[in-house]
């Protein structure tokens, strides 16, 4: 990334800008603009976060928002509610407080002196979701938004509920904003009252994870902050940008068509990073991508934007299975509309095509699914899935004939079903596959159903053991070239562990028909489209206090036959050399399965997380446990707060949570 520190007009940062609620609530902002802004007005670019703009995203917000500030916007990067130095308590993501202040803040920016009354949103992952909500309720100043690794269905697109199935992080992720969102504001920002703010937080906070297990169907929970309800109701331009290896792959294609505001879609190769120092390489220069989106819909430029592709994608090479890739080999595909009327929908009789005998009986061990990866990666480390074959063994497979000639597989792939369940309720993953010469087996996409789910999200239905059902599962989508001599491999499990919680039973599925709807594209060689080199402003200055580490392993007891898959994740621990403040993380998380039995599915997480200065030091240590039986969910947490040495707080959380269709 090429480094700018010299730009078109001279900045000034405020680091603790405070700005008011309606309601008295203060939030904090640390805000970056040209220093003339008063002068020469300019529009604002709003991001609304609860990770904490003091440490947690410090990194990416100096690389970002300074380089903004210099090509002529006033950056805000307030801290939500309840979190990092601003006053008040957070509830749960997403709630109609913080939309609400988030359009608050926008009225605000647009009356100051230095605002031209036009604004922005950005973010990633909450950032991006917020910034899709907040523009479907029409904020009068919001002009144009930029979302990456999104979503727009918070229920089955989203770390909760895919395809009907509670996916890991419906729980993992809950238990790391348990641990975030108990930390306490910076003394040198809010002063004195520091701790009681803290004690505040610690005292109210909400256990999302019984939340988010409390409303297993498509409620109104879901629907509320879901824009794919009203697409209709977005009228800001939409920048959506995702990548290959996140779990929001999907979003891109959503927007791009559907939406009827201006909008393009970007997906590169990238895991859940801003694809200016995102991996895998190849970056983009996407400071110079967003300008020119924030210059056509924010000063009314005609630049060009208008008349891009509406869907530009990395069409990714086949490369050989592994947890991390440096980069992935490619070129730049573009689309000028999408869905484009150029990818052939090609269908393969998938008991023809592997030239074997139906009915197929699929019926999984519980510890397939370890070679799946993480849901959404986001440290470079071995978090991208292994090579297949150790679940395509645990799987019943179908293979098609080697390819003569490379395809390329734009799109998302679907596997239609016609299939009879031994029990009441059953989840099935389908993986779609490449197969090296030398069976080398690399995970090209997935898709996961509920088949009590399999009309409708809302509404489930039990099934009816012997029953035959038709199902339809919607595969991820994927920008991916087969290379001649390879061949597609369609694998079918009952179990996808850790993705996807287990059925309280053991499943069998009688499979008497299996189809293969394979989105194609015209073969291109060389890139289609281009993008500027990564830029961005100076580098976050912190000293290294410990560095950091990741182990993953997967641990098979012997004895009592129980797989562990094992996660230790050291974030190490670094001092900001500006303002001194010392910040580390720790997360250790164990997911315990038997093969022979889905009630013995468990999960632990414990975190860690410092703050000190040299006179002062707090520790927050949480601890998240998840266990089932037949009838239902056992979720315990303990949170454990102290200063220096001394425990200040302590509390523990217990909720027993009905299964429903799951």
């Amino acid at each position: 990334m090429k480094t700018v520190e010299n730009f078109p007009r001279k900045i000034v940062e405020y680091p603790n800008m405070s700005i008011v609620m309606p309601d008295g609530c203060r939030l904090s902002a640390r805000v970056w603009m040209p220093e003339d802004a008063e002068a020469d007005p300019v529009p604002v670019i709003l991001e609304h976060l609860p990770y904490r703009k003091r440490d947690g995203t410090t990194a990416r917000d100096c690389l970002t928002h300074p380089w903004f500030a210099g090509h002529g916007y006033a950056c805000i990067r307030v801290d939500m509610r309840g979190n990092g130095d601003s006053d008040g308590l957070m509830e749960d993501e997403y709630t109609r407080q913080e939309l609400q202040d988030a359009c608050d803040v926008l009225a605000w920016a647009a009356a100051q002196p230095w605002s031209n009354g036009k604004a922005g949103m950005m973010g990633i992952s909450w950032g991006g979701f917020n910034s899709l909500q907040v523009a479907a309720m029409r904020p009068p100043s919001l002009k144009a938004i930029v979302t990456l690794c999104s979503t727009a269905d918070r229920y089955a697109d989203d770390i909760h509920y895919k395809g009907g199935c509670m996916l890991g992080e419906n729980f993992g992720w809950g238990a790391t904003m348990f641990s975030h969102s108990a930390r306490p504001p910076d003394p040198a920002i809010v002063g004195d009252k520091w701790r009681k703010m803290w004690l505040s937080r610690l005292e109210n906070e909400t256990y999302l994870p019984a939340v988010w297990f409390a409303h297993q169907r498509r409620d109104a929970y879901w629907k509320h902050g879901s824009v794919c309800e009203d697409f209709g109701a977005i009228e800001a331009a939409v920048l959506s940008i995702g990548g290959w290896h996140d779990g929001y792959r999907n979003t891109i294609s959503n927007l791009v068509s559907n939406l009827t505001a201006p909008v393009k879609g970007i997906v590169g190769p990238w895991i859940h990073k801003y694809p200016h120092f995102a991996a895998p390489e190849p970056r983009i220069g996407f400071l110079q991508e967003a300008l020119r989106w924030w210059d056509r819909w924010l000063q009314d430029q005609d630049n060009g934007v208008n008349d891009e592709p509406a869907y530009r994608a990395w069409l990714m090479d086949s490369v050989r299975p592994a947890r991390w890739h440096a980069e992935r080999p490619g070129r730049w595909i573009a689309e000028p509309e999408w869905h484009s009327p150029a990818i052939e929908r090609i269908t393969a009789d998938l008991f023809e095509a592997a030239r074997v005998g139906a009915p197929a009986l699929v019926a999984t061990r519980q510890d397939c699914g370890l070679q799946g990866g993480e849901y959404f990666p986001f440290t470079y480390g071995p978090e991208l899935p292994g090579d297949q074959r150790a679940d395509d063994a645990l799987s019943v497979c179908f293979d098609l004939p080697v390819q003569s000639e490379a395809t390329d597989i734009v799109g998302a792939p679907t596997v239609t079903l016609k299939l009879a369940p031994d029990r009441p309720q059953a989840n099935l993953a389908v993986r779609l596959c490449d197969v090296h010469p030398d069976g080398a087996s690399e995970l090209i996409c997935y898709g996961v159903l509920n088949l009590t789910h399999r009309k409708s999200h809302e509404f489930p239905e039990t099934l009816e053991p012997g029953e035959m059902v038709e199902a339809k599962i919607v595969l991820d989508q994927a920008a991916y070239r087969l290379p001649a001599g390879h061949r597609l491999r369609v694998a079918l499990s009952t179990a996808y562990w850790p993705m996807i919680w287990p059925s309280p039973e053991p499943v069998s599925l009688a499979v008497h028909s299996a189809k293969l709807e394979l989105p194609v594209r015209p073969t291109t060689d060389g890139d289609e489209t281009r993008f500027e080199p990564p830029e961005g402003a100076a580098p976050w200055k912190t000293e290294t206090l410990r560095e950091p580490a990741s182990e993953r392993k997967i641990v098979r007891d012997e004895k009592s036959g129980v797989v562990s898959l094992v996660v230790d994740d050291d974030f190490g621990c670094v001092r900001d050399l500006d303002h001194g403040l010392e910040t580390g993380s720790h997360v250790r998380e164990k997911w315990m399965i038997h093969p022979d039995n889905p009630l013995s599915a468990s999960c632990e997480i414990e975190w860690s997380e410092t703050s000190a200065r040299a006179d002062w030091a707090v520790r927050v240590d949480t601890r998240s446990t998840l266990t089932c039986d037949a009838g239902h969910f056992f979720l315990k947490a303990r949170i454990e707060a102290f200063e220096r040495d001394n425990l200040v707080f302590e509390r523990d959380f217990h909720y027993e949570v009905p299964r429903d269709h799951i």
